[in-house]
């Protein structure tokens, strides 16, 4: 996928000059801030998911991957999600945030991933010595793994402070009947799912659930699984991409999912410089109303069916 979006960022870059707003004047205006039901905090409505950000502490992507989280965090970025089940990905960010000295700047959620109560624990404790910081800006359940439990743990951490905010992820509609569930029965503060432009399965019950229950959303492969940009393959942007400020595929799929009623954050995985900053470049200018949404579902439909 990333070979393919290179070549789409280099096909795009000279679609630029016809926009509304040029990229420099573009790069100036406010990111998109998303509002936390649950408490009326505003993030940044793009978020980096940090799957892929593993390794050896001397290995040739650790400089490109400070790279990225340094330019994501001079660009305004601050939604940091990471798992313990990615890997040594929360040492690989814990390094990076202590190196950058950006720790406090950052908006961090991770995960927790056991079955058992005291397994949870000792998995969230490790979560806290790698990434460091006081607290977790949210604490989630895992692709649902061992939920009951865990959301008991997570609630009494909320209770002490450990945590601002709690919820659940999954990327598979095979969960989506249990998550609604776990919605309808706990006070969650967000749900994390997969959803782009052309996977629109979390909006026929889950998406419309959690703006009834004011639960904030987090949005994982916002990308497809890497067929959003095949689908589009070596076609110029439509004329309408204009009218959003768009001079790049992976801009038209974010400003989609950002543009859901729900306020839903995209946080795609990002581990090069230059799609951090094409990822947070679509945070600013227009992003599509109601028409333009079922306009941009009409054009992607075709091409992956």
């Amino acid at each position: 996928m990333s070979l393919t979006r290179r070549k789409l960022l280099a096909h795009s870059a000279g679609l630029a000059a016809g926009l509304n707003l040029s990229l420099p004047l573009l790069a100036q205006t406010p990111l998109h801030m998303t509002t936390i039901p649950s408490s009326g905090q505003q993030i940044p409505s793009i978020g980096i998911g940090c799957r892929n950000y593993r390794g050896d502490a001397g290995s040739a992507e650790m400089p490109v991957f400070r790279d990225t989280f340094a330019m994501f965090h001079r660009l305004g970025g601050k939604v940091v999600d990471t798992s313990p089940n990615y890997g040594n990905s929360e040492a690989v960010i814990g390094n990076i945030m202590r190196e950058l000295g950006i720790r406090d700047d950052l908006w961090v959620a991770t995960k927790v991933d056991r079955e058992d109560a005291a397994g949870g624990v000792a998995r969230m404790e490790q979560s806290f010595e790698l990434l460091g910081g006081d607290s977790f800006e949210l604490m989630q359940v895992h692709n649902l793994v061992g939920v009951e439990v865990q959301l008991q743990t997570l609630q009494e951490w909320k209770q002490q402070g450990r945590s601002r905010y709690i919820g659940v992820t999954s990327s598979s509609d095979r969960q989506y009947e249990e998550m609604e569930q776990i919605m309808s029965r706990y006070p969650l503060d967000f749900i994390q799912v997969d959803y782009a432009l052309g996977n629109r399965n979390a909006d026929q019950r889950l998406l419309p659930l959690a703006q009834d229950k004011g639960i904030a959303v987090l949005v994982n492969l916002p990308f497809g699984r890497g067929e959003m940009f095949e689908a589009v393959g070596n076609r110029a942007l439509p004329d309408w991409a204009a009218d959003i400020d768009a001079s790049s595929w992976a801009q038209v799929f974010l400003k989609y999912v950002m543009s859901h009623p729900s306020g839903a954050i995209p946080i795609p995985g990002t581990t090069k410089p230059h799609h951090a900053e094409d990822n947070v470049v679509a945070a600013r200018g227009r992003l599509p109303d109601a028409a333009l949404r079922a306009t941009m579902e009409q054009f992607i439909d075709p091409l992956i069916a």
